[in-house]
C-alpha cells in the first residue's frame, strides 16, 4: 500500500485521472485526497459514474484554476443505443419506451447527427445537476417532481459517427464529439432518437480531452496509487491557456493586485480565455483576463 504524502509535503498541481466506470468524480476526489494527503482537492468538469475517461482534479493551489478549465472544450466517444428510451438517458436507467430501430439508413442517421451539430439548443436531462429553485434536478426527478428545465445554448462542434452496428431492433452508433462546456452527450443520444422517432440513449461514454488536457496526460487510479505526482501549477496553466511571459517589475505588481497593460495575442480567439502569467523564473503568477485595455488578475498565485 501506498503511504499519503505529509500534509507539508503536499503539492500544488493537477492530477489528470482517468476515471473507471462506476465511481463517481467525488469518489475520485476522495481517493486523490487521501493519496495526497489534503483535503485541498476538486475537480473540474463531473463525469457520470457510467462514463470513463479524462477527469481533471486539482491540488491545493491548482483547484483556483477549476472553475476557468470547467469551461473549455471537451471530446468524446460515445455509443448511442437506438430504439430504446431510457429515464436518465443512459444505459443506467430504466426504459421508458421502445421503437424499432431496424429501418433507420446511414443517409438518415447522418441528417439527423448534422441537425444537431453546430450551435443548438439543448434540453438537459431532468436527472441531472442542473439546479431548479435552489434544488437539483436530480432529487426532484426522483422524488417524482419533474423539474421544468429550460432549454441551454451549447456548441456541438464535431459529432462524426464512426461504426453502426445493428440487432435486431436496435441500432448502437459509435460516434465522436466534440463539444462546448455544458454540453450533456445523454441528451444528444435522447435527441437524436427523438429525431429519428426511436428513441435513444447513452450506452458508453470514455471523455478522451478536457482543454488541453487529453488521455495521453492521464493516469489510472492504480498507477497514482503506486506513485502519485502531480502536474506542477506552471506546466498544467500552460497546456490550458495562452502564456504572457512578464519582466520581473510585472511579476512583482501583478502579484500585488495590479493591473498591467494589455497585449495583442498571437493565437485568434485568445482574447475570450483567461492568459497565464508568468515571471522570468518561468513560475506561474496569475491568470488574466484583459478588457479596455488592461489586463487584470482574475486569480494571483504568487506572493510576489
Amino acid at each position: 500500500m501506498t503511504r499519503p504524502l505529509p500534509e507539508a509535503e503536499s503539492k500544488h498541481g493537477l492530477v489528470i485521472v482517468d476515471k473507471p466506470g462506476g465511481m463517481t468524480s467525488h469518489d475520485v476526489v476522495a481517493r486523490i485526497r487521501r493519496l495526497a494527503g489534503t483535503r485541498r482537492v476538486g475537480h473540474a468538469g463531473t463525469l457520470d459514474p457510467m462514463a470513463t475517461g479524462v477527469l481533471v482534479v486539482g491540488v491545493e493551489k491548482a483547484t483556483r484554476l477549476l472553475g476557468y478549465l470547467t469551461l473549455t472544450e471537451k471530446r468524446y466517444d460515445a455509443t448511442i443505443r437506438l430504439g430504446q428510451s431510457t429515464a436518465t438517458d443512459d444505459a443506467e436507467g430504466e426504459i421508458t419506451g421502445t421503437a424499432p430501430a431496424a429501418g433507420v439508413s446511414a443517409e438518415t442517421l447522418a441528417t439527423a447527427v448534422n441537425a444537431l451539430t453546430g450551435e443548438i439548443s439543448q434540453i438537459p436531462p431532468a436527472v441531472s445537476a442542473i439546479k431548479v429553485d435552489g434544488r437539483r434536478a436530480y432529487r426532484l426527478t426522483r422524488a417524482g417532481q419533474a423539474p421544468e428545465l429550460k432549454p441551454r445554448p451549447v456548441t456541438v462542434h464535431e459529432f462524426t459517427v464512426t461504426a453502426i452496428r445493428r440487432s435486431g431492433d436496435l441500432l448502437d452508433v459509435d460516434a465522436t464529439v466534440r463539444c462546448s462546456s455544458g454540453t450533456y452527450i445523454r441528451a444528444l443520444a435522447r435527441d437524436l432518437g427523438a429525431a429519428l422517432g426511436t428513441g435513444g440513449h447513452l450506452v458508453r461514454l470514455r471523455r478522451t480531452r478536457v482543454g488541453g488536457y487529453g488521455l495521453d496526460h492521464a493516469r489510472t487510479l492504480e498507477q497514482l496509487a503506486e506513485r502519485f505526482e502531480v502536474m506542477p501549477l506552471a506546466e498544467a496553466a500552460a497546456a490550458a491557456f495562452p502564456r504572457r511571459d512578464l519582466s520581473a517589475d510585472e511579476a512583482r505588481r501583478l502579484a500585488h493586485g495590479a493591473r498591467l497593460p494589455a497585449v495583442a495575442l498571437e493565437a485568434p480567439g485568445t482574447r475570450e480565455r483567461p492568459t497565464a502569467a508568468y515571471a522570468p523564473d518561468g513560475s506561474l503568477v496569475a491568470l488574466l483576463t484583459e478588457q479596455a485595455g488592461q489586463a487584470r488578475p482574475l486569480v494571483v498565485f504568487t506572493a510576489g
